[in-house]
Parts: structure tokens; C-alpha cells; sequence
């Protein structure tokens, strides 16, 4: 049997080399049966499987993963909790869908903090806000956007030029920034393991086990694994764009590898010009850079992105340490401590790729970049969704994801796309 396409990374993630050891749960040996069969356990596929539990505590589920907790995709993000949409979806012209949906993502925020305090998660979840910050005419027009939306829906922000925003983060690179308080950090391994190891007993998860084969017959659905078959009436995929190898739509859907590095612990004194207080930042250019602080002291940045397969690690992390001291010319020569690749599903418009896709059959993918909060949502919903619980008009909130043309024109397009963008705001990565 020739298998699909697997997650795979040329080096390991920094979040998880910093969390101590642990068993993994065993792979699937054998045939069993379920009563749901989830594929991924990331953030949606865990909020999937805690929503049918507690509508169904009866019910046998079973999570299969590809790799260890925190070593796929959802270990490897940069662990911003946004509490309201993402900058990028912000529209003035749109408040009342923009509104509904702040309060959805309110809302799956406080369950998942709910989640962490209940069973005394470590992930060093903070409510630090975030700062969208500027250093082009094209970043500062995105930031103009961006206030007035923030003005029309009544949110709180500050409004920070370079001097005062140079006071919070420790650099002058940024000439104007924006404020919200609307964002929590987080160490995205720590709480994804967290979260897993926390499941009811009733949630049997199997690590290092990829679904290779997914079929269907007259007796429902059977997931093939390398050591084993489950057979289920239902299977919800949460793998992202690793979904297109078992019916979830190709043309709509596309798989993005995006890169982080981390710093050693900062010197004392570069902490305290640095990091005053814990910090988060997202560019105001889609292909900006990201960076945050961590509570050990550390600098992350994140940027760079390479279509459908890892770029050499290499050549990235060049990339990545001249973008760094350029802000933090005083920290020069950087020398990581970690680099690591991690992938996300993209649609062309930012929609996701959501509900029924055949009898049984339920796909959540392309999140976009809009990680944990986002994709513990649509999980949840996806889930109730399949139970024929009332769930939210995901189209109506997010859209419905547009077509994009067959290879080679999409991936000539991607680069063409990208090569004019970063040209347009080329100090902003």
C-alpha cells in the first residue's frame, strides 16, 4: 500500500526539546472499533473529540496522530491566543459578522483558559496583548485599516509611535505600532500535550500512528494504520491540508511551510531593555515578521515561507538571523539555540475548508495561520455539526473557500504572488 503524504520536518521542534520527556501513548495494533475516528491531534481534532464526549460520554473515540504531541504542526506555531479576529480579516465594512464573531472567539478563549486552570496545565499561558507594528508607508496604511476597524467595533487599543513603542520592545526598526489587549501567550507544546493528556477516558489516542487509508463500504468507514484497522460509522479529519489525501477538497486547499527560531537566554541586561514585560508582536504585512518573548527570557521570530515542502532549514535560518539583527542590531551575531519548519493549510481567500464532504465524512482544514483559538472553534463545531446539534453558520462567519487553479499554475502564482508582496513591503520581513 502506497501511503500519502506524511508530516515530516528536517529538524525538531524548540517548544517541545524545552518540555521534559514522556511515554507516548501506543500506536493502534490490530482492528478495533469506534464510534468516531478523528485524524490529528491538534487543537481541532482535541476540541472534536471533547465536544462528542460530552454530548456522547458513552461513545468510544479514538485520536490518531502522526507524530508525538507537540512535535506536529500544532506544537510548532507561535503561541498567540487572539481573543478577537485576526488582523488580516478585519473589515469596517463588516462589523456586524466581525462582532459575532469576537464573541465566538471570546467565548472558546475563556473555555480553553477554563481547561488550563482546571487540570493546572503548564504552558505559561499569560494575557499579555499584542502589538501590530509597522516599519513601511504599505505597513503603516495596513495599521490605518486596522484602527479604523478597531474605532467602528469599539475595542480597546493604543496608538504607539516609534519612541513609545521602542520603550515596550526595545527596538527603533518599527515606526508606528498599534496596542491590543485582546491576545494571550502561550508555550503552544506544553499546552497542546496538556490538553491531550487531560482527555476522558473514554478518548483513546494513538501517537505515531498516521491514517494511511481511508475507506468505505456497506459497514461504514475503516481507517487503515500501519499496524491496523479501525472500523467507525464516522471519521472527522483535523490534519489540515494532509486532509487532500483522503477526500478533502485539492482546489480549494494548500499546504504552506512557515519557519520559527529562538534565542538563547538573554543577557540581563538585554532581557531589560528588551522584555520589560512579556511581549508579543504580529507584522502588519502578511508576510511580515512574527515575534514574541518568552517567560525564560528568550526572543522568537518567525518568519519565511516555502510552498508545499520545507525550504533547507539552512538557508532559512540565515534568513531569519539577518531579519533579527536588523531589529536587534545589538544582539548581533544571533546564533539560535532552536530553528524548526511547521506546516499550515491555505485557502486563496482564508475561509476554511469545513463540514460533511461525504456520508460519515467531516473535514475541518485550513485554518490559515489562524491557529489554536480559531481551530479549537471549528473543531468544537465541527463535531457538534456531525451530532445534529444547532451549530453557528461557519460560511456566513468565515466564507466559503475559493478555487484555486491546478499545479503549475498555483504554485507559479504563489511565488509571483509572494515575490510582489515582499517587494511592496520588503522592510516589514
Amino acid at each position: 500500500m502506497a501511503w500519502p503524504p506524511l508530516p515530516s520536518h528536517q529538524r525538531p521542534c524548540g517548544w517541545n526539546l524545552w518540555l521534559p520527556s514522556r511515554e507516548p501513548f501506543p500506536a493502534l495494533r490490530g482492528d478495533a472499533t469506534a464510534d468516531l475516528v478523528i485524524v490529528g491531534a491538534g487543537y481541532t481534532g482535541l476540541a472534536a473529540a471533547l465536544a462528542w464526549q460530552e454530548a456522547r460520554p458513552q461513545d468510544r473515540i479514538k485520536i490518531l496522530d502522526a507524530d508525538r504531541l507537540g512535535e506536529g504542526s500544532p506544537g510548532r506555531n507561535s503561541g498567540f491566543m487572539l481573543e478577537i479576529a485576526l488582523a488580516n480579516d478585519a473589515s469596517p465594512g463588516e462589523l456586524e459578522r466581525m462582532s459575532r464573531l469576537n464573541a465566538l472567539t471570546r467565548q472558546t478563549m475563556a473555555r480553553l483558559r477554563q481547561r488550563v486552570e482546571a487540570y493546572g496545565i503548564d504552558c505559561r499561558l499569560q494575557h499579555s496583548g499584542t502589538y501590530r507594528a509597522a516599519s513601511s508607508p504599505a505597513g503603516r496604511r495596513f495599521l490605518a485599516s486596522y484602527r479604523a476597524f478597531l474605532d467602528a467595533a469599539g475595542l480597546r487599543y493604543d496608538t504607539l509611535e516609534s519612541d513609545a513603542l521602542a520603550e515596550r520592545i526595545g527596538t527603533r526598526y518599527y515606526t508606528a505600532g498599534l496596542y491590543s489587549p485582546d491576545c494571550y501567550l502561550v508555550q503552544p507544546a506544553a499546552l497542546v500535550r496538556g490538553l491531550a493528556e487531560t482527555l476522558p477516558e473514554a478518548v483513546e489516542l494513538h501517537e505515531r500512528c498516521p491514517a494511511i487509508a481511508i475507506r468505505r463500504d456497506s459497514e461504514g468507514w475503516h481507517v487503515s494504520t500501519p499496524e491496523g484497522e479501525i472500523r467507525t460509522p464516522r471519521v472527522i479529519l483535523a490534519n489540515n491540508a494532509f486532509s487532500r489525501a483522503f477526500g478533502a477538497d485539492a482546489s480549494r486547499l494548500t499546504a504552506i511551510y512557515t519557519y520559527a527560531a529562538v534565542t538563547p537566554v538573554l543577557a540581563d541586561t538585554d532581557r531589560a531593555r528588551i522584555m520589560p514585560e512579556t511581549w508579543g508582536l504580529l507584522p502588519a504585512h502578511r508576510l511580515g515578521c512574527t515575534l514574541r518573548t518568552t517567560s525564560e527570557g528568550r526572543l522568537m521570530i518567525r518568519s519565511r515561507y516555502s510552498y508545499e515542502r520545507e525550504a533547507s532549514n539552512a538557508r532559512i535560518e540565515a534568513s531569519l538571523q539577518a531579519s533579527l539583527e536588523a531589529r536587534f542590531p545589538e544582539l548581533a551575531p544571533v546564533n539560535f539555540e532552536h530553528m524548526w519548519g511547521g506546516t499550515t493549510g491555505l485557502t486563496h481567500n482564508g475561509a476554511p475548508l469545513w463540514g460533511e464532504i461525504q456520508p460519515g465524512l467531516y473535514v475541518s482544514a485550513g485554518c490559515n495561520g489562524g491557529g489554536i483559538v480559531k481551530g479549537t472553534f471549528l473543531g468544537d463545531a465541527l463535531a457538534r455539526h456531525a451530532l445534529g446539534q444547532p451549530v453557528e453558520d461557519i460560511q456566513a462567519l468565515f466564507g466559503r473557500p475559493s478555487w484555486m487553479p491546478p499545479e503549475p499554475v498555483r504554485r507559479i502564482g504563489f511565488h509571483l504572488t509572494a515575490a510582489l508582496e515582499r517587494r511592496k513591503a520588503s522592510r516589514e520581513t
